[in-house]
Order: C-alpha cells, then sequence, then structure tokens
C-alpha cells in the first residue's frame, strides 16, 4: 500500500531571547492510508511540534522549518503557498489540539461552529451545512443532535466537547486527522468512550490517524505503528507488539517500565533518572546518554546509525550498532 504521508528529515527551531532552540532534528516517518501511528514521549520532545509541521502552522517568527520535506499524497506541503494550504487544512488533512475549551469559540454555538467549516470548504448551502453537522455530530456519539447545536461550549461537559472538537475535524471528510494529546483533560471512563469512537470512525471512514501523546495505555489500545521520540528526534520505531514487546532502545525500556501493570501485585515503578538535554545546545551524539545506564564513550561523541531489527523495526542506539560493540567502552555501570 502506498503511503499517504512521508515526513523526511524534519528540522524544526525557534529563535528566542536565549539562543536557537532546536525542537525537532532530523524526523523522518511514514503513514499508510488508513492506519494509525502514534508518536510518543515526555514532554518536550517535538510531539506536538512535528504535528504543527505538517499542518504549516508553526509561527514565523520565531518558529522556521529549516530542512526536510513533508510528502502528503506525492505534494510536498513546505513548498506550497499560503493559499494552498487552505484549501488542504480541514479537508485533506484536519487536527484535534489538546483542549476542546480553547480551541471551541465561546460565543457561537456548536452549529454554527460545525457549519462554519462545511460552508467554508464547500460552498454549500446552510440547510446542507445543517444536514451534514447533525450528521457528524450523530457519528461522534452526541444525542439529541438537533437541539444540542443550539448549545454553546459551556453547556458542554468535557467528554462532549471533546466529541464536538472531534465531529469539527471529521465534517469534511479528511484523508488524515492528527490528534494531540486528545483524551489528556479526561477522566479515565470518558478517555476509553473516545478511544472506542476514534476505532470506530476509522472502522467506518478509513481516515489515517496520528496520535500524538505520552500515554502508553492509549498507545496500546488504537495503534498500529509506534515511534518513539526524544530530545526532537525518533529514537526507536516499530509495530505496536515491537515497540511493547521487543523495545531495544534504553528510553524506550524506560517509558515502559514507569507504566504500572495491574497483572502484578508486587511491582516497583522504574523512573528514569535524570532530565531532557538542553535543546539550546544538543549533544551531539546520542540525546540519552547522560541518563542511560548502559552509555559508552562513544555515545556522548557520535549519534548511532539506524539499526534495521526487522522490516518494520529500527533503533538509533550503539548497544544495536554493531561499530559500537566493536570499539566502545561503557563509562557507567548502572542497572
Amino acid at each position: 500500500m502506498e503511503n499517504l504521508l512521508e515526513v523526511q528529515d524534519l528540522h524544526v527551531s525557534f529563535s528566542t531571547y536565549g539562543g536557537e532552540v532546536k525542537a525537532v532534528r532530523g524526523v523522518s516517518f511514514e503513514l499508510k492510508k488508513g492506519e494509525t501511528l502514534a508518536i510518543v514521549g515526555e514532554s518536550g520532545c517535538g510531539k506536538s511540534v512535528t504535528s504543527n509541521s505538517i499542518m504549516r502552522l508553526i509561527p514565523s517568527p520565531p518558529g522556521k522549518i529549516s530542512n526536510g520535506s513533508i510528502r502528503f499524497k506525492g505534494r510536498d506541503l513546505l513548498k506550497m503557498k499560503e493559499k494552498e494550504m487552505r484549501t488542504i487544512r480541514g479537508v485533506d488533512i484536519s487536527m484535534i489540539f489538546q483542549d476542546p475549551m480553547t480551541a471551541l469559540n465561546p460565543t457561537l454555538t456548536v452549529g454554527n461552529q460545525l457549519k462554519e467549516g462545511v460552508k467554508q470548504h464547500q460552498k454549500v448551502s446552510n440547510s446542507e451545512a445543517e444536514k451534514q453537522a447533525l450528521n457528524i455530530m450523530d457519528l461522534v456519539g452526541i444525542p439529541n443532535p438537533k437541539e444540542r447545536m443550539k448549545q454553546y461550549p459551556h453547556q458542554f461537559s468535557g467528554g462532549m466537547r471533546q466529541r464536538i472538537v472531534i465531529a469539527m475535524a471529521l465534517i469534511c471528510e479528511p484523508e488524515l486527522l492528527i490528534a494531540d494529546e486528545p483524551t489528556t483533560a479526561l477522566d479515565v471512563t470518558i478517555q476509553a468512550q473516545i478511544l472506542d469512537l476514534f476505532h470506530e470512525i476509522q472502522h467506518k471512514t478509513g481516515v489515517a490517524i496520528i496520535l500524538i501523546t505520552h500515554d502508553l495505555g492509549v498507545v496500546a489500545k488504537i495503534a498500529n505503528r509506534i515511534a518513539v521520540m526524544y530530545a526532537g528526534k525518533i529514537i526507536e520505531r516499530g509495530t505496536k507488539r515491537e515497540i511493547f514487546y521487543e523495545a531495544e532502545h534504553p528510553y524506550t525500556k524506560g517509558l515502559l517500565q514507569s507504566v504500572p501493570r495491574l497483572d502484578l501485585i508486587e511491582e516497583h515503578l522504574t523512573p528514569i533518572d535524570g532530565t531532557p538535554p538542553d535543546l539550546f545546545s544538543p549533544p551531539v551524539g546520542c540525546p540519552f546518554t547522560a541518563r542511560c545506564p548502559y552509555a559508552m564513550e562513544v555515545c556522548e561523541k557520535v549519534y548511532p546509525a539506524t539499526t534495521h531489527l526487522g522490516s518494520s523495526h529500527q533503533v538509533d542506539c550503539w548497544l544495536q550498532d554493531e561499530r559500537g560493540r566493536l570499539v566502545a567502552q561503557p563509562i557507567k555501570q548502572k542497572l
């Protein structure tokens, strides 16, 4: 199956009073039609910047996409003019932002906000836009859609607001949906409902999804493939099974060890010691070196090559690099 989206060697930085923050440093991945790719990692690793770059929503200044390409259905989004991008945003590619309350206009009814997108992109009558709004509200599971369309965002619960934001993203039937932390502010019960909704929508519409999250429980439920980000780089990528059961990068293993498990009675969570590197002056070698219990001298000096552990499983780590086993000496022995 051909790729719907291809991101190659993406670099994004931000100019600040303290210097240049290199937020994304050479990110590459692809997404096929109808699949779900989860991009995971701790806060500040570059997940949201990557997703905003796909939508061309990086403010300039201070932001700058300095290198790379983002190809959607073969067309490079980074070479398009803003007018062309407006015809793609919301129609071919839609995005669900982190906080539904700030994504919705408190002064407009939910119905008007849903119809606005349809009339903007499809040039249909008000009655046709209302019909589409009612259909999409029904699809995302909002009861009494005709009455709810007349209400304002503050009259909805947190879970219902999230459903409205999802409806707004889907109303023009996009081929790619980017969900940036879509369940962060929701309780566990509502979170499960939203994840079931994503699964149902994907089954009915065939939309491809990029899920940005730090919650591995969310990833386990709906992702097909996983890309693990750290300090602006994707350091491991693979299928859901490969990442959860065959992870090789010490950072990925650390993330998995810090997740509570219900099948173990006596269990101690193992936190990852230390803090992420300063992206004003990112390390030249592996960015996880300072926190890695298996770090070697070469890790500090040279970034590892990508090692292919299988057709879909790749990792950037000197522990898996044949050259690292030959020339490297451990500088830590911490288990």
